[in-house]
């Protein structure tokens, strides 16, 4: 290009240097005229310069379009070679950690993973207790994968048993040096807890510590997190299971944009708090950006909420537990606690779904001040859970279920040990509850704790007249279906279509129904016999109940410790609530009843606190049987080792009885495995008077209730003799004689029952 422009310049400097010899002495005029005269030669010569300069440049052009688009078929056959043998670049594999106890996380990870699978990821459900962090974890950070954790909160808010150890490195893992704080860097992930808002103070507690681990070693958010919550009245959508499907469309939105390689632009508000260098460049596309979010997603406030790679939100409580553990607190860094703290006043004021609510002075719980936004106690997912156990649903809140001692005594097989310590008729007997929630969560729940947990009434409420029918409506159709079964009494048969008591004791705590007083009048109203059992959590409930037939406190434990762990109840103040139930308990003059239910290496080395107790409430009786074994459960460590042997209760129950002066056994239902304590004013002339004269009952509170409340009667007032074959000692151990006891060999025993 250089030569080319000399020779050009020799040329024309050639012709300009002869003629400036000839006009060398001329004027300015003979310059003009020479120029005029050898204008051919000028236009020739810029001709020549633009017709080469401009042919070149297209050569130059022509030469760097073939070598990009060579470039660019190179670069695509290169990908397509790579997508023919990987066909995931971005996301190579989903891993999905559970840590469940009672197998609901279990089953929401087998779900996701279905889900992720059908968008065509692979997918792998690890279950925690299975997975070495220390020597794989890190190894998540390079392999392109993208970990979820689905983690629920335990006791106390521990986490479950198969997390324990996963959460426990993680802890360790955050604080300790020798990791680094980049030590999961790359790490992409999603949490997602299950907890219940019922337990004030540890509600989602392993789900937030999890994403706040992980956050401090250097792992990335690819959304925030989601919280379930067991509690249908403050649930965001409902149930823990609705919780979770809207979280997982979300996430399965997130990881198609993964999986396509895109990536969040950064919002500006960076972990440090300071000014982000992206924040103003290109802010009109940002704009656009975010406006195109804002479409897909319009029931959301922002953008960020749903797809974000760091949480700011929570990145600020973070650094809000660091800051505290330091001396120092910058002053830039003020504005940032403050808006937390503005967040977290906004969230105690404002539900989720944007209703109002209120703190009540009692246990701290939020109440929904409308009453016609409650929502129904019973979701679907527990309906249908309930259901496959034979419950037979009522409303909105309460069940009822056909006993086995029922369908024992239809075949004149025997009845349960209320027939042998109080006379009841079992074939007669209806099982039934107005509230299927409770206030604890006993390890030796039979119903697997499917029933929803609860500290006061926060549900829509059915009118107990429409429960009453209902249940005895459902109760007879379970019993017709017993017409023609072989071996059926048909005396019985049409007896038990008669309802003539009535065991509040199905499941739940039927005392926190705010009409139970409605419901046992309609009992009683029907000459349908009362016995209510409660779990003395509710002592002002306890004082404000009208007469029953025969009133329960179920005392599963004599001292704090024991409470709190086979109970495992909500209330904070359990123990204080325990001990005034049993003072409550005391004040009553109908029939009174405690019930131990003793397990194995957990309570039965407490002789000296339970007569403690039974010296607090002074009951009418005292109930001693061993638990029950309802199978396995990962909701409860219980197993066979813990249930005693007939002997072993029976002598609890010897030794028991000595230490309390004013008591002796006086009956035995060995079938049951349960033994009964009675007060000695039951024994008159040496014989024993526990069992009740039903009609005796209906008389005196049909009169107490005529006289407003005025005409009292007491537990003496409705006695009956107990019969010989009933009492401790007697040859039949308490299985009445009139009956065929049938023994059931090598099948699966039932274990349904009040």
């Amino acid at each position: 290009m250089h030569r080319l422009f000399a020779i050009l310049a020799l040329l024309t400097g050639g012709t300009f240097a002869s003629d400036t010899k000839v006009s060398q002495d001329g004027s300015s005029q003979n310059h003009l005229m020479w120029i005029w005269n050898n204008r051919l030669y000028v236009y020739s010569a810029a001709a020549l310069v633009f017709g080469v300069w401009f042919s070149l440049k297209v050569a130059l052009k022509e030469k760097s379009i073939s070598k990009g688009v060579g470039s660019s078929v190179r670069k695509a056959a290169k990908s397509s070679d790579r997508s023919d043998t990987d066909p995931q670049v971005h996301v190579s594999v989903v891993k999905i950690f559970y840590g469940s106890q009672t197998g609901t996380a279990k089953g929401f990870a087998n779900d996701l993973s279905e889900e992720v699978k059908a968008a065509g990821i692979p997918a792998e459900v690890i279950d925690m207790k299975d997975y070495d962090p220390d020597d794989h974890l890190a190894d998540e950070c390079t392999n392109k994968s993208v970990c979820v954790f689905l983690v629920a909160t335990y006791t106390d808010g521990q986490p479950t048993e198969n997390s324990e150890w996963f959460c426990k490195w993680l802890e360790e893992a955050s604080t300790d040096f020798r990791y680094g704080k980049t030590y999961l860097k790359g790490l992409r992930y999603a949490v997602f807890g299950l907890g219940n808002s019922v337990y004030v103070g540890h509600y989602n507690t392993v789900g937030k510590n999890v994403d706040k681990w992980l956050w401090m070693l250097s792992g990335m958010r690819i959304m925030t997190r989601g919280e379930g919550d067991g509690n249908v009245v403050k649930s965001r959508h409902g149930s823990v299971q609705a919780d979770f499907l809207a979280w997982k469309v979300k996430f399965l939105n997130r990881l198609q944009a993964l999986a396509k390689g895109e990536k969040k632009r950064c919002s500006g508000n960076c972990k440090n708090g300071g000014s982000c260098k992206n924040k103003k460049k290109d802010r009109k596309e940002k704009e656009e950006e975010e406006g195109e979010d804002e479409e897909a997603a319009p029931h959301n406030n922002s953008s960020e909420e749903d797809l974000m790679e760091t949480s700011s939100d929570e990145d600020e409580s973070v650094q809000l537990d660091e800051k505290k553990s330091g001396s120092v607190v910058d002053v830039e860094d003020l504005g940032n606690i403050m808006n937390s703290v503005k967040k977290a006043k906004s969230k105690e004021e404002t539900q989720g779904d944007g209703q109002m609510v209120k703190l009540s002075k009692l246990n701290g719980v939020k109440k929904i001040e409308d009453e016609g936004e409650r929502r129904e106690m019973i979701t679907p997912a527990l309906r249908d859970s309930l259901t496959k156990q034979g419950y037979k649903l009522i409303g909105s809140h309460s069940g009822v279920k056909l006993c086995r001692w029922t369908k024992s005594m239809l075949r004149g097989r025997g009845g349960c040990y209320k027939h042998t310590f109080y006379g009841i008729e079992s074939h007669r007997c209806m099982e039934t509850t107005p509230s299927l929630a409770c206030a604890n969560k006993c390890v030796f729940c039979w119903r697997h704790h499917t029933n929803p947990v609860g500290t006061e009434w926060r549900w829509k409420m059915d009118p107990a007249e429409t429960i009453l029918q209902e249940a005895v409506e459902k109760h007879q159709n379970m019993i017709r279906q017993f017409r023609g079964v072989p071996g059926v009494k048909p005396e019985r048969y049409e007896e038990g279509l008669a309802v003539k008591h009535c065991a509040l004791s199905l499941v739940g705590e039927p005392i926190m129904y705010p009409e139970i007083n409605a419901f046992i009048r309609l009992l009683h109203c029907h000459r349908i016999s009362s016995f209510l059992v409660t779990n003395a959590q509710f002592p002002q409930e306890i004082r404000s109940l009208v007469p029953v037939t025969q009133l329960y406190v179920s005392v599963d434990a004599s001292t704090k410790d024991s409470l709190k762990k086979i109970d495992r109840p909500l209330f904070k103040d359990f123990w204080p609530r325990f001990l005034d139930s049993l003072r409550a308990l005391g004040e009553k003059r109908q029939r009174t009843v405690y019930r131990l239910t003793l397990v194995k290496a957990w309570n039965v080395e407490e002789m000296q606190a339970y007569s403690e107790l039974i010296a607090l409430g002074q009951p009418d009786f005292i109930e001693v049987k061993g638990v029950t074994y309802c199978g396995e459960s990962s909701a409860s460590s219980l197993t066979m080792a813990n249930v005693p042997w007939h002997q072993e209760v029976v002598a609890f129950v010897q030794q028991l009885a000595d230490m309390l002066p004013q008591y002796e056994i006086a009956c035995e239902h060995e079938h049951s495995n349960c033994l009964l304590i009675a007060h000695t004013k039951f024994k008159v002339d040496g014989d024993w008077w526990t069992w009740i004269d039903y009609d005796r009952f209906q008389e005196l509170v049909q009169a107490h209730e005529e006289s407003g409340g005025q005409l009292s009667f007491s537990a003496l007032d409705y006695v009956a003799k107990t019969p010989s074959w009933a009492l401790f000692g007697a040859a039949e151990r308490g299985f009445d004689p009139v009956d065929t006891r049938f023994q059931r060999r090598n099948k699966t025993k039932d274990i349904s029952g009040c």
